[in-house]
């Protein structure tokens, strides 16, 4: 189990752990139920963890717009296990997407400094 918080915005946070084979980095992700892919990130980040480029995609945006993104690889620690991972390079806030959220139980207490938790679906 992943537990995050709402913060300010109204926005569903979840502290994740990204890793290459040299170094880790925590990012502060939304969780966007709108977004069909497995995460986001900004070039920065993808640079600093030194990313291999995979192609390009084309991904569902919460507007119903689609968008080609750049794709990487990459890890996560998910739910305590290390996850291989498409990555799409996004100038945005980090999102996590649906792929990523697939299989899980997501509850929100949507209130400022609520609970975000995600569950393994048994």
């Amino acid at each position: 189990m992943m537990q995050g918080r709402v913060n300010q915005r109204c926005e569903a946070t979840l502290l994740i752990a990204l890793t290459n084979n040299k170094t880790a980095q925590m990012v502060d992700a939304v969780t966007d139920t709108g977004f069909s892919g497995f995460l986001t990130l900004p070039s920065d980040i993808i640079a600093t963890l030194g990313l291999s480029w995979e192609g390009r995609d084309i991904a569902t945006l919460g507007d119903g717009t689609f968008c080609t993104f750049e794709v990487y690889i990459g890890r996560v620690i998910w739910d305590g296990q290390y996850r291989e991972i498409y990555i799409n390079e996004s100038e945005t806030l980090p999102l996590i997407g649906m792929q990523l959220l697939r299989g899980y139980d997501l509850r929100i207490q949507a209130i400022e400094g609520g609970l975000v938790t995600i569950e393994a679906l048994e």
